[in-house]
């Protein structure tokens, strides 16, 4: 039985403070002078890029590979995230893409207090939410043992086997003009993966940035999958970071995680695969 739901309303977050066992993560990508100058107060920094990836060659894994576990575990140590904490994450982009990956990263090594504020800081912040430009320091705990991924992942080898079959499903939840490779800000090349679905992440939240109702959810996914198994689904975005957002999204509805390909368009398209391009 689930303990928290994966996602936090930014109006329960008034009382988190009086809890010494929370953490809040500000994940927002990038923007370590927005935290340096504003912050939600108490919450802790890390970099996607740094901290929630181990950068190497992006034709083996794609731009943002998993760290290992030590690097996690160490990470972990460093914000004073021990196995009984409380986690609140959060960025500062409306869908929340960096802060769901921490989650699911996380929830994959059996953690299961982890919670992304609903709206991210901008939503904290208009709910009365104290922010600061301190510096915070974290309390001082051992080490967290990590030892494996317990969610279900995919790789380069499994998408191209099970791409085009009829009883899999391959999400790519970019924006359909990259999907359908009419941009690509990123990436070398434009397209998609043959065979794979789009079912961009924005679809997951509504006009205010704030995801919608778990009932809806769980409708719109339950439909769109309804042709395969929840072991045969297989979501993917650029480098693996946003697709954590419809693997919350689909958490939050109550569904099956579906398997997460973490090198994504960007391993797929720096490796001679086979891809759809524009017209």
């Amino acid at each position: 039985m689930k303990l928290i739901s994966p996602i936090i309303k930014p109006e329960e977050l008034t009382w988190l403070n009086q809890d010494d066992e929370i953490v809040i993560v500000d994940a927002s990508a990038g923007s370590k002078a927005r935290y340096d100058q504003q912050h939600l107060a108490g919450a802790l920094f890390v970099d996607v890029n740094e901290d929630l990836a181990n950068i190497g060659d992006f034709a083996k894994g794609g731009r943002h590979p998993l760290p290992t576990f030590e690097q996690f575990a160490q990470l972990l140590q460093k914000l004073g995230i021990t196995a009984h904490t409380r986690v609140i994450v959060y960025d500062d982009k409306n869908g929340g893409n960096a802060a769901a990956r921490l989650w699911w990263m996380l929830r994959s090594i059996g953690h299961e207090k982890v919670q992304v504020i609903d709206g991210g800081f901008q939503a904290a912040v208009q709910t009365g939410f104290p922010t600061t430009n301190k510096i915070e320091s974290p309390k001082s705990v051992g080490k967290y043992k990590v030892e494996s991924w317990n969610l279900p992942l995919s790789d380069l080898n499994e998408v191209e086997k099970v791409a085009k079959t009829e009883d899999h499903m391959v999400i790519d939840v970019r924006d359909a003009s990259r999907f359908a490779g009419l941009t690509e800000p990123i990436d070398t090349i434009a397209g998609h993966i043959p065979g794979a679905t789009n079912i961009p992440f924005t679809e997951n939240l509504d006009t205010n940035g704030r995801f919608l109702a778990s009932e809806i959810l769980k409708e719109k996914y339950e439909e769109a999958l309804r042709n395969a198994k929840p072991e045969n689904v297989i979501i993917h975005c650029g480098s693996g970071i946003t697709a954590c957002h419809t693997l919350l999204a689909m958490d939050y509805a109550g569904l099956p995680i579906p398997k997460l390909y973490v090198g994504s368009w960007s391993e797929w398209s720096r490796n001679n695969k086979e891809m759809i391009l524009a017209n």
